[in-house]
């Protein structure tokens, strides 16, 4: 019955203690590749401000050639909105709405994941002329985990857990403007 007690005891303390560090550790995360692709600036915004054209590219939407998906609205413009429903669960179900676009600037979207988890980030592509030839894409991802699950990352990198998809993606995104 000691040991039990003991065992207890030893368990509760280390739950109080990642508690109490969830409590120090950072909300926030944020998540930022670039590329630059050899074609003007115009040509390159004009191919990103349309969302569909993520499944083109974006490591994401091929990771399930079956998952449904289904836009609403006018691509390209602010309110257009491109949801899936997977049954992988690394995909999941969700929803992608651009909510803000600069035009030849920047295109802002807010992420909504319904499954396998409840959650919302912001998410934006940015265009910069490098040269009239030359034009460098910034694909972000910015987020925010509420306490006491912040305490996941501290023990997760998320530039290497998400970072890598987006750094493909834009390799994907150079290969298909550069043909």
């Amino acid at each position: 019955m000691k040991i039990l007690k003991t065992i207890l005891f030893v368990i509760i303390g280390i739950v109080a203690l990642c508690l109490i560090a969830a409590l120090f550790i950072k909300k926030d995360y944020a998540v930022e590749k670039e590329v630059v692709i050899n074609q003007p600036k115009a040509v390159v915004f004009d191919y990103i401000k349309m969302l569909r054209n993520q499944n083109n590219f974006s490591v994401w939407a091929k990771m399930d050639p079956n998952m449904k998906k289904e836009f609403k609205g006018t691509d390209g413009t602010v309110g257009f909105v491109s949801a899936w429903d997977s049954e992988d669960s690394n995909v999941g179900k969700g929803e992608q709405e651009i909510k803000n676009l600069v035009e030849g600037e920047r295109v802002d979207y807010k992420l909504h994941f319904i499954e396998p988890f409840e959650s919302t980030s912001d998410a934006y592509m940015t265009t910069e002329s490098v040269d009239s030839t030359h034009t460098k894409v910034k694909w972000g991802f910015v987020g925010k985990m509420n306490y006491p699950t912040n305490l996941m990352l501290a023990f997760m990198d998320m530039n290497e857990a998400i970072g890598k998809d987006f750094s493909t993606g834009l390799t994907n995104l150079k290969g298909l403007l550069e043909k």
